[in-house]
């Protein structure tokens, strides 16, 4: 199963708010310059790539120079369009590096809800992704309250990756975690835990695995990967969760070697 990653066309890498930032909430240069360099050789051997990425509102919380998010959700909002403006600049700059343009795609979850906003987007995809341009996604936090006010949320962008791949028919999604994978229980607490490699099928028992551990910026945790992986199961596209802490993870897995827990069906 894993051998066949490597031929993976249409790939999309999600990316979430703990690889971006510091617990300080100031931008990781260092992982993003790495993350754009993978994404750079893999677009150079003609794979066409989107980029999910969060990490708008804390950016925004580094930029702004505050100490932690305020619970006032205009202010989230404001920490929000700062941010996003931030993040994008900084893509930009470290992909025009390698000659690569980026295009930005603001999300809500009305647009892959609806029949014609969903073709609309795909018709956006299909034109950036044909004239060789990463398209980079995140959710609309500055207008979506949704995800802000933490009701009905894409879970930091863990299901928007699956509901983009699932519009543009990817091949395989990549979700860049903190963590190496799932695993069969809480490594955190339990020394004796270990990764589980392939998922086949999301049943009680996998989703018994799942954690809520969350960050104080991130939104995501084990439950909504798993929610986000059975999107993918469902419209055929395999998944994989793997530690982005190491940016060279990217190549290893599609290179077929054993990282992370992949989530594809039974050949």
């Amino acid at each position: 199963m894993r051998t066949k990653l490597k031929k993976s066309e249409k790939i999309v890498i999600k990316v979430g708010t703990n690889t971006l930032t510091h617990p300080n909430g100031k931008m990781n240069l260092r992982s993003m310059e790495l993350l754009v360099r993978e994404i750079a050789e893999l677009a150079n051997e003609g794979k066409k790539i989107i980029l999910v990425t969060s990490g708008a509102v804390g950016v925004g919380l580094g930029k702004l120079n505050l100490s932690r998010k305020p619970k006032e959700l205009a202010a989230r909002q404001v920490l929000a369009s700062v941010g996003q403006c931030e993040l994008m600049h900084i893509y930009s700059k470290l992909f025009s590096e390698y000659s690569i343009t980026v295009g930005q795609i603001l999300l809500t979850r009305d647009v892959t809800e609806n029949p014609v906003k969903a073709e609309n987007a795909y018709n956006t995809f299909k034109g950036l992704l044909n004239m060789g341009i990463v398209p980079i996604v995140n959710e609309n936090d500055a207008i979506s309250t949704d995800q802000l006010a933490i009701v009905d949320s894409f879970g930091d962008n863990d299901t928007l990756s699956a509901m983009v791949a699932k519009l543009i028919g990817a091949d395989l999604l990549i979700i860049l975690s903190n963590i190496d994978g799932l695993y069969d229980k809480d490594p955190n607490e339990n020394q004796d835990a270990h990764i589980i490699d392939i998922v086949t099928d999301i049943d009680e028992k996998i989703e018994s695995y799942a954690s809520d551990l969350i960050s104080s910026l991130g939104r995501g945790g084990m439950r909504t990967k798993l929610t986000a992986a059975k999107t993918c199961l469902e419209n055929n596209i395999t998944m994989a969760i793997i530690n982005g802490s190491n940016m060279m993870n990217i190549s290893a897995l599609l290179d077929g070697e054993k990282i992370g827990t992949l989530f594809t069906k039974k050949m």
